[in-house]
């Protein structure tokens, strides 16, 4: 018996070509070699008018980035000064070399940021705002310095220091000092100086601003002025323009907690009561322990 074998049809030719020209036509409507695209491409675009709308907006991008380099250029908005606040322990000088601040500066790009911050890194200054005034191109500079409440005197040199015990400036012993500033002479051998920008060690400020605090009112004295020293024999000591030497000794967290000077200041009161005029030296041993050398009797002459 003869097998026979299917024939399949054969796709025309151009069948697959087909795929590949869709979309193309000829002037006739039939297939072409020539893209659509480029078909329209030769016909002739219509000419665009521009409105009224669009040249405006286009002067307005000129203005605007004429304007951006006019305020940006370096010759506008040229830094004509610095105005600083009045200052007590900070040398104007140092801020204005701390701002670094050229002449013809353009204030409109003027960062203040790091001013501010650079400003703050100066010892007396607590805070510090910079700001920029226009149209006169002025730097206005605002400062609050360190506020001072204790003088700790080594020598001939006074160390100011805040509240938080920050050394901050230096003034001789002949600058008057503010209203409530306590003064501790430090009478002590072989000790390094304090430094600026440093701290007073904790329990010497502890102690030096709770007696500093006392008055002559405090503890019944006739005295008119009160003086609080360290030495290396006595520790902390207060003294009397009267004559007397009350010794309050040394301290340490360990062993003689600063929270005994409120009953020692007591004792002391119980202890001048009455004789005041004649004690050379008392000695507070604790908040309840103390006793005192009376002056000396001067002896009768004989004839």
């Amino acid at each position: 018996m003869k097998s026979t074998r299917a024939t399949v049809p054969t796709r025309p030719p151009d069948a697959a070509l087909g795929r590949q020209t869709r979309g193309l036509v000829g002037p006739a409507g039939r297939r072409s070699g020539v893209p659509a695209r480029a078909a329209l491409g030769r016909l002739r675009r219509p000419t665009r008018i521009v409105t009224a709308t669009r040249a405006a907006g286009l002067l307005g991008m000129l203005a605007c980035g004429f304007a951006f380099t006019f305020v940006t250029g370096p010759t506008a908005f040229a830094l004509t000064r610095t105005d600083l606040p009045s200052l007590t322990w900070t040398d104007p000088a140092v801020v204005r070399a701390t701002l670094a601040l050229p002449a013809g500066t353009n204030v409109f790009r003027l960062d203040t940021t790091p001013l501010e911050a650079a400003l703050r890194g100066l010892p007396a200054v607590a805070t510090a705002d910079v700001s920029v005034g226009l149209p006169d191109a002025v730097v206005v500079v605002q400062i609050e310095e360190r506020q001072p409440v204790l003088a700790w005197q080594v020598g001939d040199t006074r160390y100011m220091a805040d509240r938080g015990g920050t050394i901050f400036a230096t003034t001789s012993t002949a600058a008057a000092l503010p209203a409530g500033v306590v003064v501790v002479v430090d009478g002590r051998g072989g000790e390094e100086p304090p430094q600026v920008g440093g701290l007073v060690d904790a329990v010497d400020f502890d102690v030096a601003t709770r007696l500093g605090s006392v008055t002559p009112a405090d503890i019944g004295s006739a005295a008119t002025s009160l003086r609080v020293a360290i030495t290396d024999l006595d520790g902390f000591v207060l003294s009397s323009n009267g004559g007397w030497t009350a010794v309050f000794g040394f301290y340490s967290p360990a062993t003689r907690s600063t929270d005994m000077i409120a009953g020692q200041v007591r004792l002391l009161k119980s202890l001048l009561y009455g004789r005041e005029p004649d004690l050379l030296r008392i000695i507070l041993a604790s908040a309840t322990d103390g006793t005192y050398v009376p002056k000396a009797t001067p002896k009768a002459t004989v004839r």
